[in-house]
């Protein structure tokens, strides 16, 4: 059987850090909201150096983890009981914002969520370089992972940073703000926690601006003046490659922040 990691090697799916190709099972969701739709993956985009692959074969068991059925004991995974909880970032793409906030966040649990091996990889090799022992990895889609790997009322924060914004309308649905996916985040974040998204997309702001106040349980804050009560960090830090492009387009970067209440 071909791995859709490396499609000219036979190795099967049970590869570290594999997923299986083609159109993944979904979650049913039969409570009236918009959830986000799946096209099939291919994962052919991006190949592991020598160093990645080799950094990636050592750490990936102990560092990361795929979409699965598992309600994580995050205490026991990252060998602590963070001060400040745990943030979900989903869509960390290769981890740029992810390894420069983790820094100022040590005593923040963060999981990054990304499908694409090569976007993990990246950010595997700066977790192992710059030591940050705070920082774990989820090989899967986000909604998926939030319903199947983390329990109610579990989180600090959720994180998603410059989603794409799929800009065909046929391809809407695929979009992860959708009022399903702000219900979910309101589940599985604590009371208190916080959900931020960016995005430079000026349509699929109009479309977040249409759902700021869709789910009753998450206070929308805007991008308040005094963030000085907000309990995660908001800065990114850095502009990374794809914000950067975004920016040399003279595109606006919009913010938004939700409080579970």
């Amino acid at each position: 059987m071909t791995n859709p990691d490396n499609p000219q090697n036979t190795k099967n799916y049970s590869e570290i850090g594999a997923l299986p190709h083609g159109r993944p099972l979904q979650t049913e969701f039969n409570d009236g909201r918009d959830y986000p739709r799946l096209g099939s993956f291919s994962f052919r985009r991006g190949t592991l150096t020598d160093n990645q692959a080799a950094l990636w074969d050592e750490h990936w068991p102990r560092l990361g983890k795929v979409l699965s059925d598992e309600h994580i004991d995050l205490d026991t995974w990252f060998g602590r009981r963070a001060p400040n909880g745990t943030i979900v970032e989903i869509g960390s793409g290769t981890g740029t914002s992810t390894a420069a906030m983790a820094p100022l966040e040590k005593d923040t649990n963060i999981v990054a969520v990304e499908l694409y091996k090569a976007g993990h990889a990246k950010l595997l090799g700066s977790i192992v370089r710059d030591g940050l022992d705070n920082v774990r990895l989820i090989r899967g889609d986000g909604v998926e992972v939030l319903q199947r790997m983390f329990a109610p009322n579990s989180l600090t924060g959720v994180r998603i940073f410059f989603p794409d914004p799929w800009p065909k309308a046929r391809h809407h649905k695929r979009r992860i703000i959708q009022s399903g996916t702000l219900h979910l985040i309101a589940e599985r974040v604590k009371p208190g926690g916080i959900l931020h998204v960016a995005t430079d997309h000026a349509e699929y702001a109009e479309w977040i601006d249409e759902l700021v106040e869709v789910e009753p349980q998450l206070e929308y804050l805007g991008w308040p003046e005094d963030t000085s009560d907000i309990p995660v960090l908001l800065d990114r830090q850095i502009i990374t490659k794809f914000e950067g492009k975004g920016l040399d387009k003279n595109h606006v970067i919009k913010e938004y922040l939700w409080r579970k209440k």
